[in-house]
Protein backbone atom coordinates (compact mmCIF):
# COMPACT_ATOMS: atom_id res chain seq x y z
CA UNK A 1 0.00 0.00 0.00
CA UNK A 2 1.38 3.39 -0.85
CA UNK A 3 1.83 6.44 1.30
CA UNK A 4 0.57 9.94 0.53
CA UNK A 5 2.69 13.02 0.45
CA UNK A 6 1.78 16.65 -0.01
CA UNK A 7 3.51 19.95 -0.12
CA UNK A 8 2.48 21.17 3.30
CA UNK A 9 5.92 20.89 4.84
CA UNK A 10 4.86 18.22 7.42
CA UNK A 11 7.37 15.83 8.86
CA UNK A 12 7.70 12.38 7.30
CA UNK A 13 5.43 9.64 8.57
CA UNK A 14 8.36 7.87 10.30
CA UNK A 15 8.97 10.85 12.48
CA UNK A 16 12.26 11.85 10.90
CA UNK A 17 13.25 15.45 10.29
CA UNK A 18 12.62 16.93 6.83
CA UNK A 19 15.51 16.84 4.39
CA UNK A 20 17.00 19.72 2.44
CA UNK A 21 15.11 18.92 -0.79
CA UNK A 22 13.07 21.78 -2.29
CA UNK A 23 9.36 21.67 -1.90
CA UNK A 24 7.29 20.29 -4.78
CA UNK A 25 5.04 22.62 -6.79
CA UNK A 26 1.53 22.91 -5.45
CA UNK A 27 -0.04 22.22 -8.88
CA UNK A 28 1.35 18.68 -8.72
CA UNK A 29 -1.19 17.95 -6.00
CA UNK A 30 -0.97 14.83 -3.88
CA UNK A 31 1.78 12.39 -4.89
CA UNK A 32 1.28 8.70 -4.12
CA UNK A 33 4.42 6.58 -3.76
CA UNK A 34 3.46 2.91 -4.11
CA UNK A 35 5.08 0.27 -1.90
CA UNK A 36 5.40 -2.03 -4.96
CA UNK A 37 7.31 -0.34 -7.77
CA UNK A 38 5.81 -2.77 -10.26
CA UNK A 39 2.66 -0.68 -10.09
CA UNK A 40 4.60 2.02 -12.01
CA UNK A 41 5.33 -0.29 -14.96
CA UNK A 42 2.75 1.38 -17.22
CA UNK A 43 4.17 4.82 -16.53
CA UNK A 44 7.71 3.56 -17.15
CA UNK A 45 6.76 2.06 -20.51
CA UNK A 46 5.02 5.26 -21.56
CA UNK A 47 8.04 7.40 -20.62
CA UNK A 48 10.43 5.00 -22.41
CA UNK A 49 8.28 5.04 -25.54
CA UNK A 50 8.25 8.87 -25.52
CA UNK A 51 12.02 8.99 -25.08
CA UNK A 52 12.49 6.45 -27.87
CA UNK A 53 10.46 8.61 -30.27
CA UNK A 54 12.17 11.90 -29.46
CA UNK A 55 15.73 10.67 -29.10
CA UNK A 56 17.92 10.36 -32.26
CA UNK A 57 18.41 6.77 -33.39
CA UNK A 58 21.44 7.05 -35.67
CA UNK A 59 24.81 8.75 -35.36
CA UNK A 60 23.88 11.21 -38.12
CA UNK A 61 20.62 12.13 -36.36
CA UNK A 62 22.51 12.68 -33.10
CA UNK A 63 25.00 14.85 -34.99
CA UNK A 64 22.22 16.84 -36.67
CA UNK A 65 20.48 17.34 -33.34
CA UNK A 66 23.39 19.30 -31.92
CA UNK A 67 22.65 23.03 -31.35
CA UNK A 68 25.54 24.23 -33.52
CA UNK A 69 24.39 22.06 -36.42
CA UNK A 70 20.81 23.26 -36.03
CA UNK A 71 22.02 26.88 -36.22
CA UNK A 72 23.97 26.11 -39.41
CA UNK A 73 20.90 24.47 -40.91
CA UNK A 74 18.81 27.53 -40.17
CA UNK A 75 21.46 29.82 -41.76
CA UNK A 76 21.72 27.59 -44.85
CA UNK A 77 17.95 27.49 -45.19
CA UNK A 78 17.80 31.29 -45.10
CA UNK A 79 20.65 31.52 -47.65
CA UNK A 80 18.87 29.20 -50.08
CA UNK A 81 15.50 30.88 -49.62
CA UNK A 82 16.71 34.27 -50.97
CA UNK A 83 18.06 32.99 -54.37
CA UNK A 84 14.95 30.86 -54.84
CA UNK A 85 12.80 33.94 -54.27
CA UNK A 86 14.86 35.98 -56.77
CA UNK A 87 14.66 33.25 -59.44
CA UNK A 88 10.92 32.92 -58.89
CA UNK A 89 10.42 36.68 -59.32
CA UNK A 90 12.54 36.65 -62.52
CA UNK A 91 10.45 33.82 -63.95
CA UNK A 92 7.24 35.66 -63.13
CA UNK A 93 8.49 38.85 -64.80
CA UNK A 94 9.57 36.88 -67.90
CA UNK A 95 6.24 35.12 -68.21
CA UNK A 96 4.38 38.41 -67.71
CA UNK A 97 6.43 40.12 -70.41
CA UNK A 98 5.74 37.25 -72.84
CA UNK A 99 2.02 37.54 -72.22
CA UNK A 100 2.20 41.32 -72.63
CA UNK A 101 4.03 41.04 -75.97
CA UNK A 102 1.61 38.41 -77.28
CA UNK A 103 -1.49 40.24 -76.12
CA UNK A 104 -3.03 42.26 -78.97
CA UNK A 105 -2.82 45.95 -78.22
CA UNK A 106 -4.93 48.80 -79.57
CA UNK A 107 -4.77 49.31 -83.28
CA UNK A 108 -2.25 51.92 -84.31
CA UNK A 109 -3.17 54.54 -86.78
CA UNK A 110 -1.01 54.19 -89.88
CA UNK A 111 1.79 56.69 -90.14
CA UNK A 112 1.39 59.36 -92.73
CA UNK A 113 3.41 58.40 -95.78
CA UNK A 114 5.56 61.17 -97.16
CA UNK A 115 5.95 61.17 -100.88
CA UNK A 116 9.64 60.70 -101.46
CA UNK A 117 10.97 63.10 -104.03
CA UNK A 118 14.60 62.57 -103.04
CA UNK A 119 16.13 59.13 -102.63
CA UNK A 120 19.62 57.84 -102.10
CA UNK A 121 19.66 54.89 -104.50
CA UNK A 122 23.13 53.44 -104.14
CA UNK A 123 22.81 49.82 -105.17
CA UNK A 124 20.40 50.57 -108.08
CA UNK A 125 21.99 50.38 -111.50
CA UNK A 126 21.16 52.26 -114.66
CA UNK A 127 19.40 50.01 -117.21
CA UNK A 128 21.29 49.16 -120.36
CA UNK A 129 18.83 50.83 -122.73
CA UNK A 130 19.43 52.06 -126.23
CA UNK A 131 17.76 55.37 -126.97
CA UNK A 132 17.63 57.43 -130.12
CA UNK A 133 19.94 60.26 -131.07
CA UNK A 134 18.73 63.31 -133.03
CA UNK A 135 19.60 61.48 -136.23
CA UNK A 136 17.37 58.54 -135.31
CA UNK A 137 20.24 56.14 -134.68
CA UNK A 138 20.49 54.02 -131.53
CA UNK A 139 22.73 55.36 -128.76
CA UNK A 140 23.64 53.33 -125.66
CA UNK A 141 22.43 55.09 -122.53
CA UNK A 142 25.41 53.73 -120.60
CA UNK A 143 27.85 54.66 -123.34
CA UNK A 144 29.18 57.70 -121.48
CA UNK A 145 29.70 57.30 -117.71
CA UNK A 146 29.86 58.83 -115.19
CA UNK A 147 26.91 61.00 -116.10
CA UNK A 148 24.06 63.16 -114.91
CA UNK A 149 20.88 62.04 -116.69
CA UNK A 150 17.99 64.50 -116.80
CA UNK A 151 14.47 63.52 -117.90
CA UNK A 152 13.11 66.77 -119.22
CA UNK A 153 9.67 65.90 -120.63
CA UNK A 154 7.15 68.69 -119.96
CA UNK A 155 9.77 70.81 -118.22
CA UNK A 156 11.17 74.21 -119.10
CA UNK A 157 14.59 73.00 -117.99
CA UNK A 158 17.02 75.09 -120.04
CA UNK A 159 18.38 76.86 -116.96
CA UNK A 160 18.70 73.54 -115.08
CA UNK A 161 20.58 71.93 -117.97
CA UNK A 162 22.93 74.91 -118.38
CA UNK A 163 23.67 75.03 -114.63
CA UNK A 164 24.32 71.29 -114.55
CA UNK A 165 26.75 71.48 -117.46
CA UNK A 166 28.58 74.29 -115.69
CA UNK A 167 28.70 72.44 -112.34
CA UNK A 168 29.97 69.03 -113.48
CA UNK A 169 33.62 68.10 -113.92
CA UNK A 170 34.89 67.60 -117.50
CA UNK A 171 34.83 63.79 -117.19
CA UNK A 172 31.11 63.75 -116.25
CA UNK A 173 28.64 63.75 -119.14
CA UNK A 174 25.28 65.51 -119.05
CA UNK A 175 22.57 63.48 -120.80
CA UNK A 176 19.10 64.88 -121.41
CA UNK A 177 16.33 62.41 -122.23
CA UNK A 178 12.97 63.39 -123.71
CA UNK A 179 10.24 61.70 -125.68
CA UNK A 180 10.20 64.71 -128.01
CA UNK A 181 12.66 64.98 -130.86
CA UNK A 182 15.26 67.72 -130.22
CA UNK A 183 15.08 70.85 -132.28
CA UNK A 184 16.82 70.32 -135.62
CA UNK A 185 20.18 71.97 -136.02
CA UNK A 186 21.03 72.17 -132.30
CA UNK A 187 22.75 68.80 -132.10
CA UNK A 188 25.26 67.11 -134.40
CA UNK A 189 24.21 63.80 -136.05
CA UNK A 190 26.21 61.80 -133.51
CA UNK A 191 23.84 62.79 -130.73
CA UNK A 192 26.51 64.73 -128.89
CA UNK A 193 25.78 68.40 -128.32
CA UNK A 194 28.52 70.93 -128.94
CA UNK A 195 31.21 70.79 -126.27
CA UNK A 196 30.90 73.53 -123.65
CA UNK A 197 34.15 74.27 -121.89
CA UNK A 198 35.30 70.71 -122.52
CA UNK A 199 32.04 69.16 -121.20
CA UNK A 200 30.22 66.27 -122.91
CA UNK A 201 26.49 66.83 -123.48
CA UNK A 202 24.10 64.33 -125.12
CA UNK A 203 20.48 64.87 -126.13
CA UNK A 204 18.66 61.54 -126.47
CA UNK A 205 15.08 60.65 -127.30
CA UNK A 206 12.98 57.98 -125.57
CA UNK A 207 9.77 57.87 -127.67
CA UNK A 208 8.27 54.91 -125.73
CA UNK A 209 9.20 56.27 -122.27
CA UNK A 210 11.17 53.11 -121.43
CA UNK A 211 13.38 54.93 -118.90
CA UNK A 212 10.41 56.55 -117.16
CA UNK A 213 8.59 53.19 -116.99
CA UNK A 214 11.68 51.42 -115.65
CA UNK A 215 11.81 53.71 -112.63
CA UNK A 216 8.03 53.87 -112.20
CA UNK A 217 7.89 57.63 -112.65
CA UNK A 218 4.60 59.47 -112.94
CA UNK A 219 3.53 61.50 -115.94
CA UNK A 220 5.44 64.75 -116.59
CA UNK A 221 4.35 67.50 -114.20
CA UNK A 222 6.55 70.47 -115.16
CA UNK A 223 9.61 69.27 -113.23
CA UNK A 224 12.60 67.18 -114.29
CA UNK A 225 13.97 63.92 -112.88
CA UNK A 226 17.70 63.59 -112.26
CA UNK A 227 19.90 60.48 -111.94
CA UNK A 228 23.53 60.70 -110.86
CA UNK A 229 25.32 57.61 -112.21
CA UNK A 230 28.89 56.66 -111.36
CA UNK A 231 31.48 55.04 -113.66
CA UNK A 232 30.20 51.52 -112.88
CA UNK A 233 26.59 52.33 -113.77
CA UNK A 234 25.43 52.56 -110.17
CA UNK A 235 22.95 55.31 -109.31
CA UNK A 236 24.29 57.26 -106.34
CA UNK A 237 21.46 59.80 -106.24
CA UNK A 238 17.96 59.93 -107.66
CA UNK A 239 15.89 63.12 -107.60
CA UNK A 240 12.36 62.54 -108.86
CA UNK A 241 11.30 66.20 -109.03
CA UNK A 242 13.92 68.85 -109.58
CA UNK A 243 13.80 72.42 -110.88
CA UNK A 244 17.17 73.73 -109.67
CA UNK A 245 20.78 72.52 -109.65
CA UNK A 246 20.88 73.19 -105.90
CA UNK A 247 19.09 69.88 -105.24
CA UNK A 248 21.96 67.78 -106.64
CA UNK A 249 24.97 70.11 -106.66
CA UNK A 250 26.40 68.75 -103.40
CA UNK A 251 26.19 65.16 -104.71
CA UNK A 252 28.10 65.76 -107.93
CA UNK A 253 31.37 65.21 -106.07
CA UNK A 254 30.34 61.58 -105.42
CA UNK A 255 30.51 60.66 -109.10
Amino acid sequence: MGSFGDNGGDSPHDGGSPDDLPELPEEWGVIVIPDDLSELADEVRAVRAELAISAPHTRWERFAARPAVRRLRRIASAGVRAPVLIISMALLVTVASLFASAWPGPARSPATQRTATTTNDRGTTLPALELLGPDGKAVALRGQLPAVILLTDGCDCKQLVDDTITAVRPEIAVVTVSAIRPTAGTTPPTGAAPQRLGKTVRELRDPTDELRKHFGLSAPDGTAAAFLVDRGGEIVRKELRIVSILAIKADLARL
